[in-house]
């Protein structure tokens, strides 16, 4: 009988095992990974930004996950020798119109406890002599890493600390029981059968899957957005020293396509947001029945569609043809052509979608007595993975 068992194992699987762990010492623990290796998911899909917590509304979880993980994370990292910079973020105004919204989230940043400068057009163009825009807001504290070596050295430290982590182990069914000695959770997978006191998902993307094989009655549906990049040729390297974000759409959950200096010395492009039709479909043109089927059956779906259909149609347009791409881009980075556009892995963001059509934007959990399932998991959640493991801890380990 484990007292524990996780299941996934991206970055929030592994901070949540990890925090357990350290609150609880010499416990039995247990990650589950269906993948050959651990953080192969979203965890190793992104654009590998430490966020600073600037977008979000004030007072939420995201905002103040947020702003713990920023240091969190850093933290960690200076702890395990993991490379990071903190090379700062431009949010860029491309016209007058986009200054009273650049306002707005300046107001909104001050909430959420930071402030960030002001810049007009000449300072900007001063900072990133390539980038043009009409005014800009700079955010110091917004980092860059590499979210697989952070999550690699969580999963050395699990099992530095007793616990296990156990690659291709596909779950395969999750039963509560019950008793008057205080029950368990069974767990059926591919590299076995696991008992544990508690289980906590951490699934991603198979969140939705996860919390009904669990006998949970879930009220919304997994739907995945690829996040298609592109990256520039080396001749471009230095291009930017900053990531350079525009002036975000406040009617949609995603931040619009931005320039992204890697740790590794790239500069990506993106991402944009379209509908995937594969949960875990990265190349593309995946398609698997199974998970379109999951959604086109949900009526929240087809709310959520008819509300955004003007923008996905754009962005369905913009990943046929690079040049709708590339003319977001070139609104503050107008040197650029289409030659500069050079393939790059996309990433899939698991959106949670109520049945009246919401976007789920926070945090969203569900759970039996016996189960924590973590089932939607927006960004930032790579950079608020260490304290969204220590929040759970602190559910899970106050029930006990």
């Amino acid at each position: 009988m484990e007292d524990y068992v996780i299941v996934g194992a991206g970055i929030v699987g592994l901070a949540t095992a990890r925090a357990l762990l350290l609150r609880r010492p010499g416990s039995s623990m247990v990650v589950l990974e269906k993948a050959d290796d651990i953080a192969t998911a979203q965890t190793g899909h992104n654009s590998g930004v430490i966020h600073a917590g600037i977008y979000y509304a004030p007072g939420s979880l995201k905002a103040r996950l947020c702003r713990a993980g920023e240091r969190a994370t850093k933290d960690f990292c200076d702890a395990n020798g993991i490379r990071y910079e903190t090379v700062g973020k431009l949010v860029v105004a491309t016209g007058d119109l986009e200054l009273e919204p650049m306002a707005r989230l300046r107001d909104r940043a001050a909430q959420n406890g930071h402030k960030l400068e002001r810049l007009d057009a000449g300072q900007l163009r001063e900072l990133e002599p390539h980038v043009r825009g009409t005014g800009a807001l700079l955010s110091p504290a917004t980092g860059i890493v590499d979210f697989r070596e952070v999550a690699r050295a969580m999963a050395k430290e699990i099992v530095a600390l007793g616990g296990r982590v156990v690659t291709r182990c596909q779950v395969r069914a999750i039963t509560e029981h019950r008793s008057s000695q205080g029950g368990e959770v069974a767990v059926e997978s591919d590299g076995g059968d696991f008992h544990a006191r508690r289980l906590i998902a951490c699934g991603g993307l198979q969140a939705d899957r996860l919390a009904v094989m669990g006998g949970l009655d879930v009220d919304f549906r997994i739907v995945p957005f690829r996040g298609e990049y592109f990256q520039l040729p080396s001749s471009r390297a230095g291009l930017v020293e900053r990531l350079i974000y525009p002036v975000p759409d406040p009617e949609l959950p995603f931040l619009g396509v931005h320039l992204s200096p890697t740790i590794d010395g790239r500069i990506t492009v993106g991402p944009n947001a379209v509908l995937g039709l594969a949960r875990e479909g990265y190349p593309k043109g995946s398609f698997r029945l199974r998970d379109l089927a999951a959604f086109a059956a949900f009526p929240g779906f087809w709310r959520f569609a008819r509300a955004n259909v003007r923008t996905g149609l754009a962005e369905m347009r913009d990943s046929a043809f690079r040049s709708g791409y590339l003319r977001a881009v070139r609104k503050y980075c107008p040197e650029l052509t289409l030659d500069d556009l050079r393939p790059y892995p996309a990433g899939i963001r698991a959106q949670a979608v109520t049945r009246d059509g919401t976007a789920v934007e926070d945090f969203l959990f569900r759970e039996t007595e016996r189960q924590l399932h973590v089932c939607n998991a927006p960004s930032p959640a790579a950079t608020s993975a260490i304290p969204i493991g220590e929040m759970i801890a602190t559910r899970v380990l106050g029930d006990d």
